[in-house]
């Protein structure tokens, strides 16, 4: 379910699907219906295991550094169903959505797609009527059969491949690199982060078949720490860019970065924009995105590791950043993610665990979550507010993880609070 969506498909009585039907056939019929709005934008697609927001954000930084109008279309949501499709940063208005539902009920689209569906075609027809440079596209799931597989990109971006959505992707590294791989287009260049081998294999055959380059990390373009142990130097071919400095923590962001840079430079030669090496600088530095090693609260960290790639990558982090610190995890998880392998990798580094339920239906019960943690130290914790507000006013390092959905609730809540 996507929050706050219904209030719109009830005031313009549009029917569409809470469930996943993945393929295109349905949404290429409704985008037809209104007048084929992702044809008429110059798109960058996206689609990967962990690595997508981040290096969305590097790149929409960037963009906007250089004086380009920037649309994005990202999920899951932040808070609700607005932020998820924004332009210029700002998040879609309730008059603007109003004016996208009216152009879908008036096409006839309701009962014809999924809410995604739905939502991606609102996506385009507002990024067409607020008439971005680029729009900064996130596949929903995979990739081949994802409904924003519609878009013919300058270029696209698979930064990472790793077991997710086994139920609709298939239990292997090759089955989801199929469907990851299904976004490139034909002489449409890939950029790839580090994959698996047998990831890598199956992205350059999808290549071979669609005579795509494909532009891989450490090896077409490389990113390199610097002496001061700080700031990276990127490389591609000879197009260098030193003193690069990151707001985002954890070593993994300085390859989201590189391949950011790399897309943008693609960008930059299909519509013949000028590239400037300071602009570039200032972007990544100020890039920052929620939910990816955000501090809510003194000494209290949001980090959406939802999947065991990305929990390796938070542990990489905590031991950088926290090294022989005490951590306390708190931690909500959707029932059809490897939930123990999260649990158990968290155990590495802790031995304190409070477990949570939080409001969605896919959601796993706190009391289950503990039944599978091997932590010495564990409880369900009913109110987490409060636990967080004393745990900050102690200076208790604490990682809130697990779920996007877990960290929105939490976010809205301490707003509300």
């Amino acid at each position: 379910m996507i929050p706050n969506f219904n209030s719109y498909k009830e005031k313009w009585n549009v029917q569409s699907d809470d469930v996943i039907k993945p393929g295109l056939t349905a949404i290429e019929e409704a985008l037809a219906r209104v007048g084929n709005p992702e044809n008429k934008l110059q798109v960058v697609h996206l689609a990967g295991t962990n690595g997508k927001g981040s290096t969305l954000t590097f790149l929409e930084s960037i963009a906007k550094e250089h004086g380009l109008r920037v649309g994005k279309f990202m999920s899951p949501c932040i808070l609700d169903v607005h932020d998820q499709i924004q332009v210029e940063g700002q998040a879609i208005t309730e008059a603007e959505m109003n004016q996208v539902f009216q152009q879908i009920l008036a096409a006839g689209l309701s009962g014809k797609l999924t809410d995604f569906e739905l939502l991606t075609v609102a996506a385009f027809l507002h990024f067409v009527a607020s008439n971005v440079d680029i729009a900064l596209i996130e596949a929903g799931m995979g990739g081949l059969l994802d409904s924003t597989n519609v878009v013919t990109p300058i270029v696209s971006i698979i930064p990472s491949i790793a077991l997710e959505h086994t139920n609709f992707l298939g239990g292997t590294i090759e089955s989801i690199a199929h469907h990851k791989a299904g976004i490139m287009k034909p002489y449409r260049p890939v950029i790839i982060g580090d994959l698996p081998l047998e990831a890598k294999n199956i992205v350059y055959q999808e290549a071979s078949k669609k005579h795509s380059a494909v532009l891989e990390l450490n090896h077409q373009f490389y990113v390199e720490q610097e002496n001061d142990g700080e700031s990276y130097e990127y490389n591609d071919n000879g197009f260098r860019i030193t003193k690069l400095t990151r707001t985002m923590k954890g070593a993994h962001q300085a390859d989201n970065m590189a391949l950011a840079i790399t897309a943008f430079l693609e960008v930059a030669t299909t519509i013949e924009l000028q590239v400037s090496k300071e602009a570039i600088q200032k972007a990544v530095k100020n890039a920052t995105i929620l939910g990816r090693f955000e501090e809510i609260l003194p000494f209290i960290i949001l980090d959406g590791a939802h999947n065991p790639a990305s929990a390796e990558k938070l542990i990489e982090t905590i031991k950088h950043e926290f090294p022989g610190e005490q951590i306390t995890f708190v931690i909500g998880i959707l029932a059809d993610k490897a939930v123990k392998e999260i649990l158990h990798q968290f155990e590495q580094i802790s031995d304190c665990f409070c477990f949570v339920d939080f409001n969605n239906p896919r959601a796993m019960a706190a009391q289950k979550m503990l039944e599978l943690s091997n932590a010495s130290r564990k409880a369900v914790l009913e109110d987490y507010v409060q636990f967080l507000q004393q745990q900050s006013e102690s200076k208790s390092r604490t990682i809130v993880s697990g779920s996007l959905y877990l960290l929105t609730e939490v976010r809205s809540r301490f707003k509300n609070s």
